[in-house]
């Protein structure tokens, strides 16, 4: 299902009626301004979607996939795109990163320059089947800006479960100077 609906504008989470912030981010800290994605996780087609470009070895479907993105997700008043950096062993298994392949395609649709912002470890154990507080710890100080980072950012993930992940890249951003940083994802999974 598409995420087309009203929702909440600092986390995404879909909601009756339009909010500044629900009740699953009320309180919390997050690392980005906002957040977005284009089809709920939690529904079979999205799945689907999002396991076949991720653990399918299907990286065609990066094009359609961000074509659905530009559809759902109005274009970020933003300077650049860049992405959740993977960790080089898993890398190495895919032959591809699925939300740098988004991103770039995002950069096409959208008319914002893509480029690579953040590195990270040479290994983190999967966020996969991690609670909430777990999956803070595990990418606390995780990753890290290259180089000094001007400008608005968003940050392309190829899922938001807990947020935990674009929190930690988005703080990365901020530290080495990012104006803002705006997340925008594939997907989006209810339980966040």
């Amino acid at each position: 299902m598409l995420l087309d609906g009203p929702g909440c504008s600092r986390c995404g989470r879909p909601a009756v009626r339009p909010v500044d912030d629900c009740s699953a981010c009320r309180g919390r800290r997050l690392g980005f301004a906002s957040a977005a994605a284009a089809l709920r996780y939690d529904d079979d087609a999205g799945r689907a979607l999002v396991q076949g470009l991720k653990d399918g070895g299907l990286r065609g479907l990066a094009a359609p996939a961000a074509g659905l993105m530009a559809l759902v997700i109005p274009r970020p008043d933003a300077d650049l795109l860049t992405w959740v950096p993977a960790d080089p062993v898993r890398r190495a298994m895919r032959g591809y990163h699925p939300p740098q392949l988004l991103a770039e395609q995002l950069s096409e649709r959208w008319r914002l320059p893509a480029r690579p912002l953040l590195g990270g470890p040479l290994w983190r154990r999967p966020q996969r089947g991690l609670t909430r507080e777990r999956r803070r710890a595990n990418v606390r100080g995780a990753f890290n800006a290259q180089a000094p980072v001007s400008g608005r950012v968003v940050l392309v993930d190829d899922v938001h479960t807990t947020g935990a992940t674009l929190s930690a890249a988005a703080r990365a951003l901020r530290r080495a100077g990012a104006e803002s940083v705006s997340a925008v994802t594939l997907a989006r999974a209810d339980d966040c």
